[in-house]
């Protein structure tokens, strides 16, 4: 008889995969505070998306980003492909106040007014007006294919197609008049490019708002993985007490905590169900929390019927929970380096360009060489040059401008000396000048053009060109 003992088994193999096997969510609803603010932001940005291309201004719509025309309105004011400068401006204050928001208050933009939060939302109301509350939808979902499984999914798939082409006609809206996009539907008599973003931009809608949900927030956005970089320990975020609500365990409310050695949370989970992105928030901060704070609304009424304080779960800091910090004193942390550093920026760049804005003159000119002939005598025996003057009135209203032109002695322009130009056009006219052969050295001599609005002073600009003497 041997005296070695048997050979231990192999220990089951362990395999680790790149994906993760999506698991649908049913995200519950809840009501409360927090849920209140999500409405009233869905509606506001919804209001401004879909009834901001629907207002006029001058006679003309109001927003309107034209394309064929490069012509971009923004009510009273009228921006070129010259004025490229203000986007980036526009860029780039966005960036800086989207990091002081987040700097201050975490992923409040995601929570509230990110358009895959704001759509997944409405999609997410469609879907509880036809098929229920989350219980009945899991049970839908578990359901064989029936006449009514059937007629419900149709129904919600309908509504959100529908809903998807309306936004995709929005979003055309603003770069087509709306009113030739109106009057084209009957026929469908849309431009190629028209109907590729309709329908390229509603199926985008259709597909993340739909179906990826949860997905694009997770392994899409890349806000989510760079947040980080802009936390801090007093960033308010959504944060679970641990000393209030550990250990957690289920109990009748005429039960006390204290007799059974429990936390407050009574781990009914309610927390999870409601998160549109299905983690626990007892489980400390994640990447996948998108600030909405459902699950402090779901808490809250499960405080209230336990009778005990709200804000188990609540907007708080990292400093504020391990510190005990009292309210005044997690606002007061709120003024910190960080924070004044990029308020200072922003105020400087929205400063800078809102005086830039202000001071703007309505007016672009360009001076082109006729490049065929640089210079020729004329039967007089002076020197004439040619020139394109290509004037871009960027007002609202046309003018009238008076060219002059100085730099040479006795340089003169030959034909009318003024130009009207309509509102928000461009036009180009040719001008001859003279002078003398002996006016100036042989070769290039520098001039000015100096245009003038004759109904309003204010508007004038200098151009510098160079006559050319044989």
């Amino acid at each position: 008889m041997s005296n070695q003992t048997p050979a231990a088994a192999p220990a089951a193999e362990e395999v680790s995969t790149l994906y993760a096997k999506r698991r649908k969510i049913f995200a519950r609803s809840v009501r409360g505070l927090f849920d209140n603010w999500r409405i009233a932001l869905v509606v506001l940005t919804q209001a401004i998306f879909y009834g901001g291309l629907w207002l006029e201004w001058n006679g003309r719509q109001a927003l309107l980003f034209h394309l064929v025309e490069r012509k971009f309105y923004l009510f009273g004011l009228v921006f070129w492909p010259q004025d490229v400068i203000y986007l980036a401006i526009l860029l780039i204050v966005s960036a800086y106040a989207l990091f002081l928001v987040t700097a201050i208050g975490g992923r409040l933009f995601c929570g509230y007014a990110c358009p895959q939060t704001v759509y997944t939302e409405i999609f997410m109301w469609i879907e509880n007006w036809v098929e229920g509350d989350r219980a009945a939808r899991m049970k839908l979902d578990k359901a064989p294919w029936s006449p009514r499984k059937l007629r419900l999914r149709a129904a919600k798939h309908a509504l959100w197609l529908a809903l998807s082409l309306w936004t995709g006609f929005t979003l055309v809206g603003y770069f087509t008049p709306v009113k030739e996009l109106v009057a084209a539907l009957p026929t469908f008599s849309f431009g190629g490019w028209e109907i590729f973003w309709i329908f390229f931009y509603g199926g985008l809608t259709y597909l993340m708002a739909g179906f990826m949900r949860e997905q694009v927030c997770k392994y899409m956005c890349p806000y989510a993985r760079f947040q980080s970089v802009m936390f801090d320990p007093d960033t308010l975020i959504v944060t679970y007490d641990r000393e209030r609500g550990e250990p957690r365990g289920a109990r009748r409310k005429s039960a006390a905590a204290a007799q059974k050695a429990l936390g407050e949370c009574i781990d009914c989970n309610i927390c999870v169900q409601v998160c549109p992105t299905g983690i626990d928030i007892r489980d400390g901060l994640q990447y996948e929390c998108i600030g909405c704070a459902a699950c402090i609304d779901a808490c809250d009424q499960v405080m209230d019927k336990m009778a005990f304080p709200r804000g188990l779960v609540r907007y708080s800091t990292e400093n504020a929970l391990n510190h005990h910090l009292s309210r005044r004193e997690v606002l007061r942390h709120i003024v910190r380096p960080r924070i004044l550093g990029y308020g200072a920026v922003l105020v400087v760049i929205v400063g800078v360009a809102g005086w830039f804005l202000a001071h703007r003159i309505p007016l672009k000119v360009d001076i082109i060489r006729d490049r065929a002939v640089l210079a020729r005598e004329a039967d007089d025996g002076s020197i004439e040059n040619a020139f394109l003057l290509q004037f871009m009135n960027t007002d609202e209203k046309p003018h009238r401008y008076r060219i002059a032109v100085t730099g040479l002695d006795g340089v003169k322009i030959v034909g009318a000396a003024e130009v009207e130009v309509a509102a928000a056009t461009f036009t180009s006219q040719p001008l001859l000048l003279q002078a003398a052969p002996d006016a100036g050295r042989q070769g290039s001599n520098p001039i000015r053009f100096e245009i003038e609005a004759l109904d309003d002073p204010g508007i004038r600009v200098a151009e510098k060109a160079a006559f050319i003497l044989p």
